[in-house]
């Protein structure tokens, strides 16, 4: 039986989702807003594509499928001692560290990758990102390395709305002045992966027939090697 060609079937969930969503969405008879749906179906697209790109990954260091995992769960984030031992409302104080076990920050990374027990990644997964999302991203990804300081950081996107040359798919990009000033300020190496070619345009979404960037296996193979090359590090 011939090997599933999981390249492939990541281009055909691709091109059905994004040139169906728009009609699912103007159909919508639930009440939700149209944009909502559009990102939704957007979003899990990702989502799904990162999951399978990371199997991928593994699967070409010829590693043991089972020490792989993907977790789907919260992290929580707890308080930091310095913060309350600084507190100068001694009742604050004393309340807080009376009910300590609910002083935490519960956050949903989009993809954690585990291997043989131990978190070593985070993948962000967006249909497209710009700077002011970008923020929020490494204020996650701090929160996040406070508890993992080993943990490597992906931003996996369909469309770049970051400037410079993210949406161009090289094997080399210079990014954005924006970008990488915003990156100066946090001690995270976040690898950014972009998989269409060509600056998001708001007033051209792809889920418009007239509009719709192609996905092509190159884009896919190249995000499969960058991940491979991370997780070479925790083998």
């Amino acid at each position: 039986m011939p090997e599933i060609d999981k390249i492939q079937e990541i281009i055909d969930a691709y091109n059905k989702l994004v040139r169906n969503i728009e009609g699912k969405a103007t159909d919508s008879a639930d009440g939700r807003a149209y944009g909502g749906i559009i990102r939704a179906g957007k979003g899990k697209l990702v989502e799904s594509i990162a999951k399978t790109l990371v199997q991928l990954a593994w699967k070409k260091l010829k590693q043991d499928h089972n020490k792989l995992e993907i977790i789907g769960r919260r992290i929580k984030i707890p308080i930091k001692q310095d913060y309350i031992d600084g507190l100068e409302d001694e009742e604050v104080k004393d309340h807080i560290k009376l009910n300590i076990e609910d002083y935490y920050y519960p956050y949903k990374p989009d993809i954690v990758v585990s291997i043989n027990g131990k978190i070593v990644l985070e993948i962000e997964c967006k249909s497209y990102t710009e700077n002011a999302m970008l923020k929020r991203i490494l204020v996650d990804s701090t929160l996040l390395k406070t508890q993992f300081p080993e943990m490597q950081f992906v931003l996996l996107q369909l469309e770049s709305q970051l400037g410079g040359d993210f949406s161009e798919l090289k094997d080399v990009n210079m990014g954005s002045p924006s970008t990488h000033t915003l990156l100066s300020y946090f001690d995270i190496e976040l690898h950014i992966l972009t998989l269409l070619e060509g600056e998001r345009k708001v007033d051209k979404p792809i889920h418009k027939a007239e509009f719709f960037k192609p996905l092509e296996r190159e884009s896919l193979e190249k995000a499969v090697d960058i991940l491979a090359e991370i997780l070479q590090e925790y083998i």
